[in-house]
């Protein structure tokens, strides 16, 4: 049974430690908390195999790209403990154009400790299409 407070805090405590090294590129540390057949799905609905592929796709979208994270949230379903990232996205377009605030989540399913669901909202598209004044 995952309902434990202590369990829950654990996976918390795990996640945050994942995406501080995930974000530094110690993606070596942190491979064994994802599970080989983990589903990860970035904005636009594409998905990757691995922390590693979105450092090298977001290569092309950002100069440079952090979290700040702002809140996390823990609920426990069935057979998996569900953990939110909420904050906010800083850094460089690649133009070098620096930005901050712009909203994102991630949400993970962690089940026997290992990553088996990851999802990435962030407002990054609205952004760009702000600046190309396609909202106006």
């Amino acid at each position: 049974m995952l309902d434990t407070p202590a369990t829950a805090t654990a996976v918390r405590d795990m996640i945050l430690d994942f995406l501080d090294k995930q974000m530094a590129g110690r993606f070596d540390e942190v491979a064994h908390r994802v599970h080989p057949d983990c589903t990860i799905i970035f904005t636009g609905a594409r998905e990757f195999r691995s922390a590693a592929d979105i450092t090298r796709f977001n290569a092309n979208r950002y100069q440079w790209v952090r979290k700040k994270m702002v809140r996390t949230d823990v609920a426990v379903n069935e057979d998996a403990v569900v953990v939110y990232s909420i904050g906010f996205l800083y850094g460089a377009w690649p133009d070098g154009t620096e930005f901050d605030g712009n909203r994102y989540i991630d949400r993970f399913e962690v089940k026997d400790g290992q990553i088996v669901l990851w999802e990435v909202w962030n407002d990054s598209a609205e952004r760009m299409l702000t600046q190309l004044g396609v909202d106006r």
